[in-house]
């Protein structure tokens, strides 16, 4: 469910079509071919490099066999070694840190700029051309491929288009755009954080995901982590907000931390004297329709056309004051307002007369999820992984102690969407071992078997978090792709060598002698398979070319698990199935025991008939 849904199903489909058809290939194809290509002089492969090799293999296989052979005659140290390996391999999902996708250099940053609050847009543009110039000192010309600036409010049917943080005039974005070589953009950000900080103190700035990537991720958010202050009272979500900011600035890895609406936006307030201008026979509506045209135009409230006789073209005409005239309160006091049916012979009355002007501060504006009023707490993560930082920022949550009645807080963004999505692909992945197990347990006819193959799971798993930890890589959604083919190829190995040790049981071997014999006669196509996803996911796990960043975890994933999981069937897998095959009876017994008991039911038939 979630986005679970759409990454994993195009997956699913492509795996299941393509075992359908290797399937079909492997049992008509593959057979076909091999009458054909496979030569009955087998002394050609004496000679030569594929001589060379053979006998090469031939002795790592005998070499195989004795550590088998010597690990299976201490298997309870090897198996009491191994079972506190894994345990304690598993402990390292607490140090390997978890992010929802990994982070993708793509060359490009996206800074955003907030003067103080109430700031024109011309000298918005000022102070942006200055940190212009800030960036253009960090960032070297040989790497920088362009800074694109879009400063003040865009068209409002602009912004269904353009994601942007920008509420007011003193908002703007500066896009940097990197060449292709270049140095971490998360270097530069760093860089740029300190050095911002220093020379501009009265301006917001903060980075925000300029790929796509990293904005479908936020969910048309700006952070990948927002906490939303939800409540009855403005300004009491406001103070808990600000409680919640300092409380997350002394979180380490979090960055760029900030109140998304600001209360601090510069107004002037009309109290309007209502008995006054009730006397003179004005109406509040009529001195806020006065207001708004004489500022802002009639455009919205009386919208006159004028139609052009020779073109038939409509135009709006619009009655505005100048903006130069309303330059102070004084001036806004001269707006005359006008009675909706004046006395005969009675002037328009100027807004002096009926009301006062005082300084405010009003919200820059106000946000609402899903009808309800917010106060967001936006924040980025650097140098630290997702996971943690957002487990941290709920145990802050839970530290704020009890909240007014009607408040809640509530942790949005790309966090929320990662566990969620890991809820549902470790229930998933649950699901399938259990499907698998019962299968085989359908195919076996037995509990026993199946839960020996199964051993290899645990192996993979912990194989992937050690390549994982020692590559610096998360668990995110890449990496737990890889440990679901890891494990499916462990699996598929465990399967191979059970049955083959099954069918040595009925030959007559002893449960360890089938145990050693399957594994040697097993080894090679057991490493070969293993070997063939490694060598195809090695590339992938390099992280060559760009936007390789994206699936170097689950190539990761897949070495570490591949390489634990062929240990684990090439050893502990024979270890556990020569202790516990030895209980089970072979099929030539069971059909034995069969044969005897039947004629005494027929017997017992015949005496009751």
């Amino acid at each position: 469910s979630g986005v679970s849904k759409f990454l994993f199903t195009p997956l699913a489909l492509a795996v299941v079509y393509a075992m359908l058809t290797s399937y079909l290939l492997s049992r008509t194809l593959v057979p076909a071919m091999a009458s054909y290509l496979i030569r009955e002089a087998h002394q050609e492969h004496t000679r030569g490099f594929i001589g060379w090799f053979e006998r090469r293999f031939e002795a790592l296989r005998e070499f195989y066999r004795k550590c088998l052979m010597q690990f299976i005659a201490g298997r309870v140290t090897g198996l009491v070694s191994v079972a506190i390996v894994l345990a304690v391999s598993l402990g390292l999902v607490t140090v390997v840190g978890s992010d929802f996708f990994p982070a993708v250099d793509a060359g490009m940053t996206r800074l955003h700029v907030r003067a103080p609050t109430g700031t024109r847009i011309e000298r918005t543009e000022q102070i942006v051309d200055e940190i212009e110039q800030a960036v253009r000192r960090v960032i070297p010309a040989s790497e920088l491929e362009g800074i694109s600036d879009n400063i003040g409010l865009p068209v409002s049917y602009d912004l269904a288009f353009y994601q942007t943080d920008t509420i007011g005039s003193m908002d703007a974005d500066v896009l940097i755009q990197l060449k292709p070589k270049h140095s971490s953009t998360a270097a530069y950000e760093a860089k740029l954080r300190k050095l911002l900080r220093q020379e501009f103190p009265t301006v917001l700035t903060y980075f925000q995901p300029a790929d796509l990537i990293g904005q479908v991720l936020n969910f048309g958010l700006s952070s990948a982590i927002d906490v939303q202050v939800s409540g009855a009272d403005l300004d009491t979500d406001y103070s808990i907000a600000t409680r919640m900011q300092a409380a997350m600035e002394k979180i380490p890895g979090l960055t760029d931390i900030r109140i998304a609406e600001p209360l601090d936006y510069p107004a002037l307030h009309v109290d309007v004297d209502r008995a006054k201008a009730l006397e003179l026979g004005i109406t509040e509506e009529q001195v806020a329709s006065s207001l708004l045209t004489s500022l802002s135009g009639n455009s919205l409230l009386t919208p006159n056309f004028w139609l052009d006789p020779k073109s038939g073209v409509n135009y709006v005409v619009i009655s505005q004051t100048p903006q130069q005239i309303p330059d102070s309160p004084q001036a806004l006091a001269s707006t005359p307002v006008t009675a909706g049916q004046p006395t005969a012979g009675a002037p328009p009355q100027l807004l002096a007369n009926i009301a006062r002007i005082t300084h405010a501060l009003d919200p820059a504006v106000v946000s609402h999820y899903t009808v309800q009023r917010v106060v967001n707490v936006n924040a980025s993560v650097a140098g630290r992984d997702l996971g943690s930082a957002s487990a941290a920022v709920e145990k802050a949550i839970r530290q704020l102690g009890q909240l007014p009645r009607a408040t809640d807080i509530i942790v949005r963004g790309q966090s929320r969407a990662m566990s969620q999505s890991f809820t549902t692909l470790e229930g998933g992945i649950v699901l399938a071992i259990v499907l698998v197990y019962l299968l085989m347990v359908a195919n076996f006819q037995s509990w026993l078997e199946p839960f020996i193959i199964l051993l290899a799971v645990p192996g993979a798993l912990a194989g992937a978090l050690w390549l994982l930890v020692a590559t610096g890589t998360t668990i995110n959604v890449e990496s737990l792709m890889g440990m679901i083919m890891a494990v499916g190829v462990g699996v598929a190995n465990g399967n191979l060598l059970i049955i083959f040790a099954n069918d040595l049981r009925e030959e007559g071997y002893t449960a360890t002698e089938a145990a050693i014999e399957a594994g040697h006669i097993r080894f090679r196509p057991i490493l070969m398979t293993a070997l063939a996803m490694i060598l195809g996911m090695l590339p992938m796990a390099i992280g060559i070319g760009s936007g390789s960043e994206l699936n170097a975890p689950l190539g990761r994933a897949v070495i570490g698990g591949l390489i634990a999981a062929t240990a684990m069937t090439l050893f502990v897998v024979p270890a556990v199935y020569s202790v516990f095959s030895r209980h089970l009876i072979t099929k030539a017994e069971r059909d034995a025991r069969i044969e005897a008991v039947l004629p005494k039911k027929h017997a017992s038939l015949e005496g009751q008939s």
